[in-house]
């Protein structure tokens, strides 16, 4: 996919790059420049993609020390490259791309060697083949890098195009702002992805306590982020606002309005940089909690909902000048944002009631079975199906899992019955959004699979939901069932065992039955109402859920019969 994708945007690049130019805001005196290092940089497009994809690879193979040594490596020899190309061959901007391309190669080759050192998999030919549910997969969970990283391409854009058009009105000309506020935001990149790394250093141990029911850790470790993010910040605002002349004279020297205008963006773009320190660690901390809308909403509200408005507002009253307005402006907003739904969630946290609806695993094992079989029970919410998987195990007893496998797996992690009853059958479509790694549901899932196969090899039984038909896919001794029911139905029993108010009903089925959709399709990139998956698809309605039991049991036992025939 990689190869594909590098080799199709270098060519695009190659060819349309002027006008590539034009969208990105590149004026004419810079346009020269540009040409030069960018038909270089676009040749390395293949090494950098396939790089930073092995890196990833790498570390997840176990060994994140070889992808630090590559990718530093990499570094340093651009370090070094530059000033050798750039001033002792005097090959100019081309000099400075081709250092670093040299130096992507360099850490090409050296992640493409560690293949014949993978520790986990042996590389076959056959898996080099495109899979599209793969593929798909992998885009899923890499939409979240994909539209934060876009999302930064289009802010720099509209904000290139808007600096060269008011800069030239002013007398600090287009090349000037456009100059100096790339060297900016390239500075706050640097502080951004410390801030980031510290806020997501923490996101695996607020997660966990966070489902451990142990709030006291997940507030001070909240607040030790704060604290450290808030110190790097405040740091960073003491050298905008006192040497801002020398910070840029790193990038090189200009003339007096260069010096001036750079330190204007210093001192006025990044006023309140503070504060975004206090919205990146809040997006975090809701994604380590499951709390998805709002951390996506965090994410993309300075970026693209309040900055870009304000660069045009802003900008069109009071020119270039407007444009460093609106950092201050979208930081601010922003924070009030964050710091708001911060705030409600934090005074909540350890004071939310979840009302159990699992059912107590109490029920005979007297086997009336022969044979060693397996049904598991998926059903919609209010069908009546989780109460159906316990009369059959009642009628052929065998064990009944539901509320014992939630005590099951909170013994094995650490994280509560209630935490995991809440979050085990369920996802939002926005969690996409937020993947950055392993999440609790992540590893609910994969311990909840691990123990339906070890339960599946010790005993008969009936699983009640968790992808166990998937899990359990290949195996022949599973009878999978599917229960439904009509609406009218469904809203009837919720009100009655649930408690759900009335006017609520409908609307409650339908969110959690989505959740469970979403649930079952992004671990098993199935339907979770494609009924092929299936052996019996059956409406409770239709029977009664006593007689619906009944009518299961029967075919269990013709699956039981099967299994003898077979096994002559």
């Amino acid at each position: 996919m990689t190869t594909i994708i590098s080799i199709i945007l270098c060519i695009i690049s190659l060819i349309f790059l002027p006008q590539l130019l034009n969208i990105f805001g590149c004026t004419e005196a810079l346009k020269n420049y540009a040409l030069e290092y960018g038909y270089v940089i676009a040749i390395g497009f293949p090494f950098v993609m396939i790089a930073t994809a092995m890196s990833s690879i790498i570390r997840a193979d176990g060994n994140p020390k070889y992808s630090m040594i590559s990718m530093v490596t990499g570094a340093v020899l651009n370090i070094i490259l530059d000033p050798i190309f750039i001033f002792v061959f005097k090959m100019g901007m081309s000099g400075a791309a081709w250092a670093t391309v040299i130096s992507q190669f360099a850490t090409f080759i050296l992640n493409i060697t560690y293949i014949r050192k993978f520790k986990t998999i042996t590389l076959e030919k056959e898996d080099f083949k495109l899979n599209f549910s793969v593929t798909r997969k992998i885009a899923t969970l890499g939409i979240s890098s994909l539209i934060s990283l876009v999302s930064a391409v289009i802010v720099m854009s509209i904000q290139n195009n808007l600096l060269a058009k008011y800069g030239a009105n002013s007398r600090f000309g287009a090349e000037i702002p456009i100059t100096v506020l790339g060297i900016v935001m390239k500075i706050t990149q640097i502080l951004n992805s410390i801030v980031l790394g510290v806020a997501s250093g923490a996101q695996p141990i607020i997660g966990y306590n966070y489902g451990a029911e142990k709030y006291d850790r997940v507030k001070s470790t909240l607040k030790l982020v704060l604290k450290i993010n808030i110190t790097i910040a405040i740091i960073a605002f003491i050298l905008f606002q006192t040497i801002p002349d020398k910070l840029i004279a790193i990038f090189g020297k200009g003339d007096e309005l260069y010096t001036e205008f750079a330190c204007l963006a210093f001192r006025v773009y990044l006023l309140l940089y503070i504060l975004s320190t206090v919205q990146i660690a809040t997006g975090i901390f809701f994604q380590a909690i499951g709390k998805s809308i709002k951390s996506a909403c965090i994410s993309l509200s300075r970026q693209i909902i309040i900055l870009i408005p304000a660069m045009f507002l802003l900008g069109n009253t009071f020119g270039v000048e407007g444009i460093l307005y609106s950092g201050p402006v979208g930081d601010g907003i922003a924070f009030l944002l964050s710091a708001t739904l911060l705030i409600i969630d934090f005074k909540k946290l350890g004071k939310e009631k979840y009302q159990s609806n699992s059912l107590i695993d109490d029920t005979s094992t007297d086997n009336k079975l022969s044979k060693h079989i397996i049904i598991t029970v998926s059903r919609e919410y209010g069908s009546g199906g989780r109460y159906i998987g316990r009369l059959i195990a009642d009628k052929l007893g065998i064990k009944f899992y539901d509320k014992d496998f939630i005590t099951k797996i909170s013994e094995k992690t650490g994280l509560t019955e209630e935490y995991i009853e809440k979050n085990e059958q369920s996802r939002k479509a926005l969690e996409t959004l937020n993947s950055t790694g392993l999440s609790n549901q992540d590893e609910l899932f994969i311990n909840e699979s691990q123990e339906i196969e070890e339960l599946a090899d010790k005993e008969s039984c009936v699983i009640i939901g968790r992808c166990a038909d998937f899990v359990l896919k290949d195996r022949k001794d599973v009878v999978k069932v599917f229960v439904y029911s009509d609406m009218k139905d469904k809203i009837k029993r919720a009100i009655e065992f649930y408690g759900i108010d009335k006017e609520k009903a409908e609307k409650e089925i339908k969110r959690i039955d989505k959740s469970r959709a979403n649930h079952y399709k992004y671990y098993t990139e199935r339907e979770w109402k494609d009924y092929s998956n299936y052996d019996i698809c059956i409406n409770s309605d239709l029977l009664g859920v006593e007689k619906v039991a009944d009518f299961i049991c029967e075919m269990v036992k013709e699956k039981e019969v099967e299994q003898k025939l077979f096994a002559k």
